[in-house]
């Protein structure tokens, strides 16, 4: 196994390495660590921002100037991303306050959009149907907003030697399923060692874990084993595995991208039998398959009403082809010109609706 070196700006180095928890150097712009964060917040404000949005001055000479809260709750995988647009939003327009929590996506659903408690969720999976219909009994419409594909990552040890080329999505399904739940990695390859293995992962709240279910143990299948260390911070996942010989977890790209020399990334075999490893690349292609997935933004139809919101979320969109943000920065693939000028339609027609 080699390990990707896809760059990101040095300032998330710092800050995956800190464990920093607010958006520092942004009045306003906060971070509630009330769910499965991976830590990555906050910093440098400058850098590749989008075009003036209609109603919104992106001159920074105060004119026109907007106001108000934005409450944003939802996945730890896409808290970076969102982290980095809202800095840069409120560089331009300092009256407006982005309260951001990292909650996982099903909580954030749950306990946050789906009560009308904030105008956006974060999704590292779409939303399901029972989420929509708690949405729809208490008159919040989610608007589904793509901002960009990420490469779900297995991790293990650096020490790991016995692994070889990768793991194929069977093995990958024996050592995370319910049903088999192996407890050495002997019980997965005879060839491999009498070592229990020891597991780590986000938590059910989670939209990894739901994407994981989804593409690897099958969402009509045993379900997910209980028996393994789950948690709400991405950053866990990473120094669990680094401290184990025998250890393996999983979680988004952008946080292993962080950690390339304390753990290593794990070839997955795709439809065409090949063992590819993840990166921004192979995720693009297709190649990294079945473990690329998209990531999502869902703001509240009813909250777009206000200009503050229409135009955060209008200028999220206008960024979302952005290689210096969303990849270089944030670690994940941006949207090709045609995805985002779709989600632009779809987002200008809810706010008209809303209005």
């Amino acid at each position: 196994m080699t390990r990707n070196s896809d760059s990101v700006l040095s300032r998330r180095k710092f800050l995956i390495a800190s464990g920093a928890t607010g958006l520092a150097g942004l009045a306003g712009c906060t971070e509630n660590n009330t769910g499965d964060s991976g830590g990555d917040s906050g910093g440098d404000s400058g850098g590749d921002s989008g075009g003036d949005s209609e109603g919104t001055d992106s001159s920074g000479d105060g004119s026109n100037e907007l106001s108000g809260t934005i409450d944003i709750a939802g996945s730890s995988t896409v808290f970076p991303l969102a982290t980095a647009m809202g800095e840069r939003f409120q560089s331009e327009h300092s009256e407006v306050n982005i309260n951001l929590q990292s909650t996982g996506s099903g909580g954030g659903f749950a306990n946050y959009f789906c009560t009308g408690q904030t105008d956006f969720n974060n999704a590292s999976r779409p939303i399901q149907p029972d989420e929509e219909e708690q949405c729809a009994s208490n008159d919040v419409t989610p608007v589904e907003l793509k901002v960009a594909t990420d490469a779900l990552t297995v991790v293990v040890n650096n020490d790991n030697d016995f692994i070889g080329e990768g793991l194929t999505t069977e093995q990958l399904q024996t050592i995370f399923s319910a049903e088999s739940a192996p407890t050495t990695w002997a019980d997965v390859n005879s060839e491999w060692p009498d070592e229990e293995i020891e597991i780590y992962g986000p938590t059910d709240a989670s939209g990894t874990y739901d994407y994981f279910i989804e593409a690897i143990i099958g969402e009509d299948g045993p379900g997910h084993r209980q028996d393994y260390s789950a948690t709400e911070q991405d950053r866990t996942i990473i120094q669990g595995v680094q401290g184990s010989e025998y250890a393996i977890g999983y979680l988004g790209f952008a946080y292993y991208s962080e950690s390339t020399d304390s753990v290593q990334a794990v070839p997955i075999e795709n439809d065409a039998g090949e063992f590819v490893e993840p990166s921004l690349d192979t995720a693009l292609s297709g190649e990294y398959n079945p473990l690329s997935r998209p990531l999502f933004t869902y703001p509240a139809r009813e909250s777009l009403a206000e200009d503050h919101i229409a135009e955060f979320a209008r200028y999220w969109m206008e960024n979302s082809t952005s290689r210096e943000i969303v990849a270089d920065e944030v670690g994940y693939v941006p949207l090709g010109e045609d995805e985002q000028q779709e989600m632009l339609d779809t987002l200008n027609a809810a706010i008209e609706e809303a209005n």
